[in-house]
């Protein structure tokens, strides 16, 4: 990126922008390269700052939450990488009613809601990341899906925020259908007054799973692979015979052989050719094409 798009962009918000910033710092793979610029606004102001400067001057950008569920090639970003970690309002609004910002870390919301005897996304304790990208990636576990419990999304869009209603969203499995230049800002919740004591149990039980299943003891992505209709990804992939196949420093876990794990040293690359290899395996075990869960973005 040329040095007067860096000073414009630096000179355009209050918040941080940071030159060059690799973003194995900002995943939890712990790989990839460097962005061009790493941009984290102070508020929605400076955002709108932000994201006006950037389509004025054609300067491709992405949004990052906790760096879960992302996988950045060993080239990095060309371009301005935006996170939204200082968006981090978090109200209980009315009785049954929470809104959060994207920013809010999934942990975080599901307590702060069980503290109040809501009922219905305490399965967000067993997701890691932030909210913004559990809802664009429309998380879920145990059967719940994230977005299923959303009254409504607060979207910038062309400069502007909109408020739109859970029943004009697309969406569905592990997918939220968003326009290029849309940026989820916060979301409410509506939701069900329940036991606090049963809330609370659930919690318990859902750390005890993921505790046993999850704790893969490596840097991960979470699940790599989407589960097929019907199916579970991590029995496809042990079936194909895969636990404990590494390219390099990733490997397929022999805990849960839907995490792939960075043993150490592990390049963007190794996963990827590691995924390449599950798929071709598991096409071959039994005709089923896996498709991966992960955002792969980057050069």
């Amino acid at each position: 990126m040329e040095e007067y798009l860096r000073s414009m962009i630096k000179g355009c918000i209050r918040g941080e922008v940071h030159d060059n910033e690799p973003l194995s710092r900002h995943t939890s793979l712990k790989v990839g390269g460097p962005a061009d610029l790493f941009v984290i606004p102070t508020d929605l102001a400076d955002l709108k700052a932000l994201m006006a400067t950037l389509g004025a001057n054609g300067i491709p950008w992405m949004v990052i939450g906790g760096g879960y569920n992302l996988l950045v090639r060993d080239g990095g970003y060309r371009g301005a990488v935006i996170s939204l970690k200082g968006f981090a309002r978090l109200e209980q609004l009315d009785a049954d009613l929470i809104v959060a910002d994207a920013g809010v870390t999934t942990g975080t919301l599901a307590l702060f809601a069980a503290e109040r005897g809501l009922d219905g996304i305490e399965f967000l304790i067993g997701i890691p990341g932030t909210l913004g990208g559990a809802l664009t990636m429309n998380a879920g576990a145990h059967g719940a899906a994230l977005l299923d419990r959303v009254e409504s999304l607060e979207i910038l869009r062309g400069g502007e925020v909109a408020v739109t209603e859970r029943g004009k969203l697309n969406y569905g499995y592990r997918f939220l259908s968003l326009a290029d230049d849309e940026i989820i800002v916060s979301a409410t919740f509506r939701l069900a007054l329940g036991n606090i004591i049963e809330i609370e149990e659930r919690i318990g039980a859902y750390l005890d799973h993921r505790h046993k299943s999850h704790r893969v003891g490596y840097p991960n992505a979470g699940s790599f692979f989407r589960n097929p209709d019907g199916m579970q990804a991590w029995r496809l992939i042990a079936d194909a015979g895969l636990s404990g196949c590494r390219v390099g420093g990733a490997q397929v876990s022999e805990v849960h052989a839907n995490f792939l794990v960075n043993r150490g040293g592990a390049k963007a690359a190794d996963f990827i050719e590691l995924g390449r290899i599950i798929k071709e395996k598991v096409m071959e075990s039994c005709g089923i094409t896996l498709e991966e869960e992960v955002r792969i973005v980057g050069e």
